[in-house]
C-alpha cells in the first residue's frame, strides 16, 4: 500500500527533533534558519530576519557538496533549523537533510507561530540562497 503524506510526517516526526519558537526567538550563532517556502510566500508574508532561504525544491542539490548547485551555508557544522508556513514542509525536509548528513531541527508550528508570538519579521528575505 501506498504512502500517504500523513504517514510520511508520522515517520518523520519520529526521527526528527522540532523545536518551540520560543526557542529559536533568539538564535544562538551555531543555529541556522533556513526557510524553505516558495519565493511568492516570501514576498507576501516576509520571513524570519537573517534565514537563509532555500526553496524546498532545491534543498537536495544545495545541501550535496557533490552538487553543482551545492551552497556552502550547507558545509557549515551548525544546527540547521527548518521552516515553513506551519511545519509540515519543513518536518519533510529536515527528515531529508539529516539523512544527508546535516544537524537538522524543524520549527513547530513554522512561520505563522513564529508571527503569531509577535517576532520579528524581515519584510524580504535578507539572505537569498
Amino acid at each position: 500500500m501506498a504512502k500517504g503524506y500523513k504517514d510520511l510526517l508520522a515517520e518523520a516526526e519520529a526521527v526528527v527533533r522540532s523545536v518551540e519558537v520560543a526557542d529559536m526567538a533568539a538564535t544562538p550563532d551555531e543555529v541556522v534558519m533556513v526557510d524553505i517556502r516558495d519565493p511568492r510566500e516570501l514576498e507576501r508574508e516576509g520571513m524570519i530576519p537573517g534565514a537563509f532561504h532555500a526553496p524546498r525544491g532545491m534543498l537536495e542539490f544545495w545541501i550535496d557538496p557533490e552538487s553543482p548547485y551545492h551552497k556552502p551555508v550547507f558545509a557549515q557544522q551548525k544546527t540547521f533549523v527548518f521552516y515553513c508556513a506551519s511545519g509540515w514542509r519543513s518536518l519533510l525536509a529536515a527528515r531529508i537533510a539529516q539523512e544527508m548528513g546535516l544537524d537538522a531541527r524543524s520549527l513547530r508550528g513554522g512561520f505563522s507561530e513564529w508571527k503569531k508570538s509577535g517576532n520579528p519579521v524581515a519584510e524580504r528575505h535578507t539572505r537569498a540562497g
